[in-house]
Order: structure tokens, then C-alpha cells, then sequence
């Protein structure tokens, strides 16, 4: 098992911050196309526990991911474990009628283009991805994997550190599919 931490920042200016990366040597990945599913547990809140659980379909490759209540701090960080379904599974509608039998909810899809970058520095690797996340824009999220929850806070330093390189100057702590749901809510 390990631990994601992660911040996520509005992006501001999408040619200036091509350019950081490409002067911090990061190299873009393949585009991704995510339709994540979330899904509430029949007997707890996820909500109120800082969890989540979502059926994730990368192009046509479905995942599932469960992510841990966030540990305490400014920059997010939380146990994450995550499979692929296939081939037993091929696009996940199995899983999600499972779940919706065994009386998970269905809370919402959150549709997102991401184009990631995989870079690395003194202290090892890292990820940044620009993701244009249906209905609200554009945002960066910078990522380090870590093993053992004593490296969190060495992760987190990273992050800032990167962030800061990167000039990335607006974090956003609420998740994706917090920002769906509340524009969502009448106005």
C-alpha cells in the first residue's frame, strides 16, 4: 500500500506553465481521457470521513480506487490503493451493479481530460498533470508517491518546493468531485 500526496492548484496561464515544464526537463505522457465514478458506502458517510471510492475508466481500461481518510496537514496526503478490473471486467459496469447491489450509492461522474508529465529531480520522481475537468476548468496537480507514511512530510515539502518552481500560486484543497457537487447546488 501506498501513500498519495498531492496538491492541486488553478492554472492560471496554460502557456507559462508549459514552459516551466519544459525548463524543469518534464516529460508529457500520453493524454488521458477519465470518467471517475464515486460511490457512497451503505453504512458510512465517505463524505464525512474524507474517503473515496470510485470506478475509474481510462479510455476503455477500468480501475477501481479506494483513497484513505487525508492525514493532517495543508498538503493532501492519504493511503490509496488501486487495480485494474479487466479483463474480467471489461469496461467496470460489473463492479458498479455489485455495488449498487450490495447498496452503494452512486454520487456522481467527474469527466476530465489529463495530460500528465513525469519529472524528476535531486530527490527522486515525481508527477505533474494538467487536467481539464468538465465543468470547471483547468487545474495542475503535482503528486509524489510515497511508501512508508514517515515520508510524508518530506513528500510534502517537495511538492511546494515544485509548486513554487512551477509558479503555481493558487492551491485548491477541495477534490474534483467536491466542485462538481457544489456547482450543483442552486446559486
Amino acid at each position: 500500500m501506498a501513500y498519495e500526496v498531492e496538491q492541486k492548484y488553478h492554472l492560471q496561464d496554460l502557456l507559462s506553465f508549459e514552459k516551466a515544464l519544459k525548463d524543469c526537463a518534464a516529460v508529457e505522457e500520453a493524454i488521458e481521457h477519465h470518467a471517475d465514478t464515486y460511490y457512497n458506502h451503505p453504512c458510512r458517510d465517505f463524505a464525512a470521513t474524507n474517503e473515496a471510492f470510485r470506478i475509474r475508466r481510462i479510455g476503455e481500461v477500468p480501475m477501481i480506487t479506494y483513497k484513505g481518510p487525508k492525514l493532517p496537514g495543508t498538503v493532501k496526503a492519504r493511503r490509496e490503493m488501486e487495480w485494474r478490473l479487466d479483463p474480467g471486467d471489461r469496461d467496470g459496469n460489473q463492479t458498479a451493479e455489485l455495488l449498487e447491489h450490495l447498496g452503494f450509492k452512486k454520487v456522481a461522474t467527474v469527466r476530465k481530460t489529463r495530460r500528465p508529465f513525469r519529472a524528476r529531480d535531486t530527490t527522486g520522481p515525481f508527477g505533474v498533470v494538467i487536467d481539464e475537468v468538465q465543468g470547471l476548468g483547468f487545474f495542475v496537480e503535482v503528486e509524489v508517491m510515497v511508501e512508508k507514511e514517515d515520508d510524508v512530510e518530506q513528500a510534502r515539502a517537495k511538492i511546494e518546493m515544485i509548486a513554487g518552481q512551477l509558479g503555481l500560486q493558487q492551491p485548491e484543497s477541495r477534490s474534483y468531485l467536491r466542485m462538481v457537487l457544489e456547482e450543483k447546488l442552486p446559486k
